[in-house]
């Protein structure tokens, strides 16, 4: 299965702290174990990176994947929450004590999002309930064939 664009990806963020630290490409792809080329291709904005790659990334810069992902707090839904914190949707559900497929379900909002759900979610992300369901909210109520 094709993973979709990163929501929100800011590439200039990523060129940006690099610059700051006063490192190349190269040295980023070595410790990412990522190349050069994709390093390129993230900051130019001529492709978008994979949670997983971004974290390892996020990780060689000294921060988290939220760095580099601008969708404001009030419209971050679920599948935000878990790339903000560098999670793959397996990652998370494991995390969570879920299976995959059920996450998947409720970052789409096609599964009610029970309290207890919620509870395991915040847990494994660091975040609190209250923001759980708000990003579930965000997505259950988007408009017809709009992105969760």
């Amino acid at each position: 299965m094709g993973r979709r664009e990163l929501r929100g990806f800011n590439p200039e963020a990523l060129a940006a702290r690099r610059k700051k630290l006063g490192m190349a490409r190269q040295d980023i792809a070595r410790l990412a174990e990522v190349s050069t080329k994709t390093i390129w291709s993230w900051e130019t904005g001529a492709k978008s990176p994979q949670i997983d790659r971004l974290a390892r990334v996020a990780k060689a810069l000294r921060t988290t994947p939220a760095a580099f992902i601008a969708v404001p707090k009030g419209q971050r839904t679920l599948a935000d929450l878990r790339a903000m914190a560098g999670l793959t949707q397996p990652q998370l559900a494991r995390d969570a004590g879920m299976s995959t497929t059920a996450l998947q379900d409720l970052e789409r909002a096609e599964t009610r999002l029970t309290e207890h759900k919620a509870e395991l979610l915040a847990h494994a992300l660091g975040l609190t309930p209250e923001i759980v369901r708000a990003a579930y909210e965000r997505a259950r109520v988007r408009p017809p064939g709009a992105p969760a």
